[in-house]
């Protein structure tokens, strides 16, 4: 049974921490990060972890993240993001509105184009190619498609192909056009803040992540914090700046949860899929571009920001790619909650029309 505790505070989890399994991610992970650090490939930290562990997985490796080391992290990574708010980011809101109705659009044109191509070309049903169309929101969506009788292998290869080969391929992408921004260290004294200002955020942010989880609201890890920081530093009731340091050591941990969640599969599951999730991704990709290019017509932000807000990939995993090229990752995560948001309100509807044959 699925644990969907955000905070997951419970004995086994604490137990997972000294286990062999975490030990021998450590053990992948760290070598595989400097190789990746000294071939100079952009995000290694992150590429070379998520790489390592998803050949170790599949080859049959016993390998785990500890939920609570990856909550840790992820709240640690939403705290950095809420380094970006302030007050100045309420002007812009109005306009945050306009590219999340061209969201809408394209995850509903997305499921349509690609469901479609899965059921004609490929053996999945039609609840299955609607599961495996959905841009995102794969943990949410396993739990729909289980209660929908879908092919669960199908819909996990899918994304988890996809989620592969846009992480693997975005900051290649990002790193050879856009030159000016990589991780830079905002003009700020990190030292001398108040510390309980941070223990302040702390606990806010672990209510809001609480509240929004019971809710069962998308993503409640990074929403959790980012909407703590944005309501304690606009009213100026704490501020604390989060250095991006700590950046690197997110990315490790965060690239071999992403190898994890091969585990349990084999190669020859992987390959039998492997062509249609390549096509499906293309597609996906290829409309968020279009998405993307339709909101560079209707608000001024960098072309890279707007790719990222509508790529097909991982909430967590394309904020680590916006905080690391400096692409405007809070403007980025909203629009991934906001994605996410829609797909789980839209799907729903889709299956329903479907069951009612007006699809």
């Amino acid at each position: 049974m699925q644990n969907n505790q955000a905070i997951p505070f419970n004995k086994d989890n604490f137990k997972q921490i000294f286990s062999v399994k975490f030990l021998l991610v450590i053990a992948i992970s760290v070598p595989s990060a400097i190789v990746a650090d000294y071939l100079s490939l952009p995000l290694a930290w992150f590429l070379g972890p998520m790489l390592a562990t998803s050949i170790g997985a599949l080859v049959g490796l016993k390998i785990i993240i500890p939920r609570i080391i990856l909550s840790s992290i992820l709240i640690l990574l939403g705290l950095y993001i809420g380094n970006y708010i302030d007050k100045d980011l309420f002007s812009q809101i109005h306009e945050w509105a306009l590219t999340s109705v061209i969201m809408l659009f394209y995850i509903l044109i997305s499921i349509f184009v690609v469901s479609k191509y899965l059921q004609k070309y490929s053996n999945y049903e039609k609840k299955t190619s609607i599961f495996s169309s959905a841009p995102g929101a794969l943990g949410p969506l396993m739990i729909l498609a289980e209660d929908q009788k879908s092919d669960l292998s199908h819909v996990a290869t899918s994304h988890l192909i996809r989620l592969i080969i846009i992480i693997t391929i975005f900051p290649f992408f990002v790193n050879s056009y856009y030159v000016e921004g990589q991780l830079q260290e905002v003009q700020q004294n990190f030292e001398n803040q108040n510390i309980y200002h941070l223990f302040i955020l702390i606990i806010f942010s672990i209510i809001l992540i609480l509240f929004f989880n019971k809710i069962k609201f998308p993503a409640a890890l990074l929403a959790g914090t980012l909407v703590a920081s944005g309501i304690l530093q606009i009213t100026e009731i704490a501020s604390y700046k989060i250095s991006p340091d700590i950046v690197d050591y997110c990315l490790l941990i965060l690239g071999s949860s992403v190898g994890c969640r091969f585990a349990n599969k084999t190669f020859y599951e992987i390959s039998k899929n492997a062509f249609h999730s390549l096509v499906a991704t293309f597609l996906l990709v290829f409309l968020g571009l279009l998405a993307a290019y339709v909101a560079s017509l209707v608000i001024d932000k960098n072309i890279f920001s707007l790719i990222l807000s509508y790529c097909p990939g991982g909430i967590y995993e394309v904020a680590v790619i916006a905080i690391f090229f400096d692409l405007d990752p809070e403007f980025v995560a909203f629009h991934h909650i906001i994605r996410l948001l829609l797909i789980l309100l839209i799907v729903p509807i889709i299956l329903s029309l479907n069951k009612k044959n007006y699809l």
